[in-house]
């Protein structure tokens, strides 16, 4: 034989051999497609021990829809239950508020009211007012509200007495100017009320506009905030109160009364400024004030974690008491933002839309909507004894109505009178109005640009109480923020799982493979759905017991996307390769799918302090508990792997599900924070901010979890991380930077470092298989093909 031949023949046998020794099928790479080889299966015979699935509807939809329903009847049930978070003591004006002061509190925390108001002065920016007439005098002022952030808009001033002052505060599609003259709905007040002898501050808000990503400015700003633990709403309350305190410095009389008036989102503004700052001495709520229940039909600016488990309008209007409080049943302000012709949200489940933002509308509740959560209001303080009611409710058929303005200004002033004098004003300020919305704007990027380069150093001050001198010990303080990370976090239904009720039916079959769709029940209307596959060559009866890896696809993805060909590209149909290496893999479906059903699903939770995960996890629970049920499962050798939102799950699920022995995390690790938050030019290739993914931000996750925290309650259990070097998830860098901290813990802080690994790859957004199927063989303790156990 000569030595090309001997060549050849050393290479076959090779093969040959490769194909001896290997516990997997190997075929030619002209004989089959790279992707796994699945047919449906002959029959749909169910799992042994299980009960046939009949429901041929599309399970995935079908998952959402009940989702759906079971937040509805939380958010209901929320509403039930309010009253077993208060306390209230009516015996005197001074036990109830000291009584309400733990609500106060909520209310300031979920608003984001985090950061201490600075001292100062109004600065105004002419030296010479406009005068109008002889009868009040328009200033432009600013004003410092936090160390990088202040307040911007009108101040008018009576010639004559000053009876009091009085913050206006526009809907956020006027100016400060509209409130002086307008032709427009809730427009010209203020001038009344400086003609009636009331100083008036009027603040500029955020409009609804949209940018040059066609999202509403106020959401814009918004987002970034919510990541960081802040809403925008909570930056104009402290704008308010801020400028509270400056009319009181400013009026020469400690006794002069201060009230607070706004239409819309200045109606919204008004009622929380008031709840919360007891100098306020009478509100009124104007074209905002009824039941709050369908708090996730409204912009994205109006989303506030957890509101509705404490407080609906009724309840923040207690918060009032026992100062004055005025209701104006009139005219709500319109606006929606992908919204269809009817009216409705525009809810799609099948593209992106052109437009980026959350579907949203102001609700318009009516009139007897109105007298209802009002009365709710009333009862709450029936029994405090103030002397005059605390609380009014004035019915009207317009915006801002004169009888509202009477009713505001007599209780700052009994012998006040409303001057109904209102005459067009050309205002030189006007000119100025949008150059001063554009630096409220930026001002606030700005600041929640500089919030995000301190939430590292916030996340270790959060982190202190970890204790890493031994693995005991940082299993025992780990614990506390696992627990933090449940309840405030990912949020927690504190609910008794159902029985699982599993029904199965065999779905396909492969050369070494068998599927089965797997359903069963979780919560009441809720489901969990997947594809459970099975080598083989695995004894179902129960003489032996293998691994699972719990294969996780990404957005918009399904589980037989992660099973066979379609969507091979970026899933490589890694839960089938998987069993072909002898593994068991389970294809869950998680409800990150159909595009604004989806959405639309993250705030409803979040409007009671929940999250998508909130589901998730006890799907997964579910799952995993009945894994464990089956007699040929290892249920102490249970993986998690997951890509994209996928990997998003593997930072969130197993740190909550114990079953889990470790998690993969492919392509979706590095700095979360900063690619939720970030808005300069450079990081905008990569953040969230401007995208469609308007569901996509957590609450506060800046000041208390990223994923190197999020891997610290996975710890001691293993870790890795799979990232392709040309993924646009995130640059190298961010990525690298954050899996350090996560080593560090490992390997340096607790020794373990043989329990975390990153596998740097030469690749895009998708699965890799090598390295992590490594480290699943090696710390599920399986033999690799071609390697005895």
């Amino acid at each position: 034989m000569n030595r090309l031949n001997l060549s050849a023949f050393l290479v076959l046998a090779l093969q040959v051999s490769l194909m001896l020794n290997s516990s997997q099928l190997v075929l030619q790479a002209e004989d089959v497609p790279p992707w796994a080889v699945l047919k449906a299966a002959p029959d749909q015979s169910p799992l042994p021990g299980t009960q046939q699935l009949t429901d041929q509807s599309d399970l995935s939809s079908k998952m959402i829809q009940g989702i759906d329903q079971f937040l509805l009847t939380q958010i209901a049930l929320a509403a039930e239950n309010r009253a077993q978070n208060w306390n209230r003591d009516l015996s005197s004006p001074a036990a109830y508020e000291k009584s309400i002061v733990p609500q106060k509190q909520e209310l300031a925390s979920i608003l984001g009211l985090s950061d201490p108001l600075v001292p100062g002065r109004f600065a105004y920016l002419e030296s010479a007012p406009q005068k109008i007439t002889n009868d009040f005098a328009v200033y432009e002022v600013t004003w410092p509200v936090l160390d990088d952030l202040q307040g911007a808009g009108l101040l008018l001033v009576p010639s004559g007495k000053i009876r009091g002052d009085i913050i206006a505060v526009p809907e956020a599609s006027q100016t400060p100017e509209d409130l002086i003259y307008s032709k427009q709905p809730g427009g010209s007040y203020a001038q009344q009320l400086a003609r009636s002898g009331f100083r008036v501050l009027i603040p500029t808000l955020i409009n609804r506009e949209l940018n040059k990503w066609n999202l509403s400015q106020r959401e814009w700003l918004h987002r970034a905030a919510f990541e960081l633990g802040r809403t925008l709403a909570g930056y104009e309350v402290q704008k308010i109160q801020a400028g509270v305190k400056l009319l009181q410095q400013t009026s020469g009389d400690s006794s002069r009364p201060v009230g607070i008036i706004g239409w819309g989102e200045g109606g919204r503004l008004a009622l929380y400024a008031a709840a919360l700052d007891s100098e306020i001495d009478v509100a009124a709520v104007c074209g905002y004030f009824g039941p709050r229940e369908n708090l996730w039909q409204e912009p994205a600016d109006r989303n506030v974690f957890g509101l509705l488990n404490s407080l609906g309008d009724a309840e923040i209007a207690s918060l009032v008491a026992p100062r004055s409080l005025i209701i104006e049943n009139g005219t709500f302000p319109e606006y929606g933002y992908r919204t269809t012709a009817e009216g409705n949200l525009e809810v799609i489940d099948d593209h992106y839309p052109k437009l980026k933002g959350k579907p949203g509308k102001l609700l318009v509740p009516n009139k007897q909507e109105v007298r209802d959560e009002f009365a709710c209001a009333r009862q709450f303080v029936a029994d405090l004894k103030t002397g005059t009611p605390c609380l009014t409710l004035i019915e009207a058929n317009e915006a801002v109505g004169d009888k509202t303005l009477q009713a505001l200004i007599s209780s700052l002033d009994d012998d006040a009178t409303l001057s109904t004098e209102v005459k067009p004003v050309e205002l030189k300020t006007r000119s100025y109005a949008a150059q001063r919305h554009a630096g409220q704007l930026a001002e606030i990027e700005r600041h929640n640009q500089r919030l995000l380069q301190l939430a590292y150093e916030s996340r270790i001050e959060f982190m202190k109480n970890l204790k890493t001198g031994s693995l005991d010990e940082f299993k025992k303080t780990v614990e506390p923020y696992r627990d933090i990370f449940k309840k405030d976090v990912v949020g927690e239904f504190a609910l008794k799982l159902l029985p699982a009720n599993a029904r199965t039916r065999k779905y396909q079959e492969g050369p070494q493979t068998v599927s089965y769709q797997v359903e069963m029940d979780v919560f009441p209307d809720v489901t969990a759905y997947g594809i459970l596959t099975l080598p083989k060559d695995l004894k179902l009866d129960g003489s032996e017991k293998r691994p699972v890896v719990v294969t996780q696809h990404g957005l918009e993805g399904r589980p037989r996307h992660t099973v066979g060909e379609e969507k091979y590209a970026a899933y490589k149909s890694f839960s089938t390769h998987l069993a072909e290496r002898g593994f068991i893999t389970f294809a869950p479906q998680n409800p990150y799918i159909l595009f604004d059903r989806f959405r639309t699903l993250q705030f409803k939770a979040q409007s009671i302090g929940r999250t998508l995960f909130s589901i998730a996890v006890p799907q997964h629970q579910q799952i995993t508990d009945w894994l464990k049920t089956q007699p040929f499962v290892d249920g102490n050798r249970i993986g998690f792997y997951g890509i994209s939102y996928g990997g998003k799950s593997a930072m969130r699920i197993p740190p909550l599900v114990e079953n889990y022995a470790l998690s993969i995390c492919s392509a979706d690790f590095g700095e979360w924070v900063w690619k939720n938050a970030a808005t300069d030019q450079r990081s905008l290739r990569y953040s969230y901010v401007n995208k469609g993914e308007y569901e996509i931000f957590e609450w506060n996750l800046g000041g208390t979890f990223n994923y190197a925290e999020m891997a610290a309650l996975i710890c001691p259990r293993p870790f890795m991380v799979e990232r392709g070097h040309f993924d646009g998830v995130e640059p190298d860098d961010r990525v690298a930077q954050e899996f350090a901290k996560v080593r560090f813990l490992y390997q340096a802080q607790l020794g373990i470092g043989d329990r975390t690994t990153i596998e740097w790859i030469k690749g895009p957004h998708a699965i890799h298989e090598q390295g992590a199927y490594d480290f699943l063989h090696q710390q599920l303790n399986w033999p690799a093909p071609g390697k005895s156990e």
